[in-house]
């Protein structure tokens, strides 16, 4: 069954195809306003359920997040026939993940890594600008997420440092 909607990319995806429910981040980036910021939010289950894994296997699922969504992403726009749609929202999933790597505790600061990731995912510095004008594909879709990703998590360690 395929999603009901105006847009002719998404009518070609269905929730029920599991490459498309997670590029879709379980339908969180169907979202008419903010796809990208809802998409965020559905990490947070996630993050929830790994936080209290151990370092190295915290980052062993994030970088088989991150690999496996290369092809999640690019699959879903290719069946979309539209690059890097804004419903495709897996990166944004993986980036927020990126983004709470070694936080502290709390949901004081899940929220400061979540700001900091969509501060950093919706202004785009350089290079993640010109990443996300000329690299295609499922790695170009997944590519600029991470770098926000990483930048959000250099700047978390250094509030975690200070004030934790």
């Amino acid at each position: 069954m395929n999603l009901l909607s105006k847009d002719k990319a998404l009518s070609r995806l269905s929730l029920r195809n599991p490459i498309h429910c997670l590029a879709l981040g379980f339908g969180s980036g169907l979202v008419a306003k903010a796809p990208g910021t809802f998409g965020t939010l559905a990490a947070i289950p996630f993050y929830l359920l790994m936080m209290h894994l151990s370092f190295p296997l915290y980052l062993m699922c994030v970088a088989i997040g991150a690999i496996v969504g290369v092809y999640i992403c690019g699959k879903a726009a290719k069946d979309m026939q539209v690059h890097d749609h804004g419903a495709i929202v897996w990166d944004e999933v993986i980036g927020l993940l990126i983004t709470m790597i070694a936080a502290p505790a709390g949901l004081l600061w899940l929220g400061v890594g979540f700001v900091l990731f969509r501060f950093f995912d919706i202004i785009k510095p350089w290079p993640i600008s010109w990443l996300d004008k000329h690299v295609h594909g499922g790695f170009g879709i997944m590519i600029d997420d991470v770098l926000a990703g990483i930048l959000a998590l250099f700047c978390m360690q250094v509030l975690a440092f200070n004030f934790a």
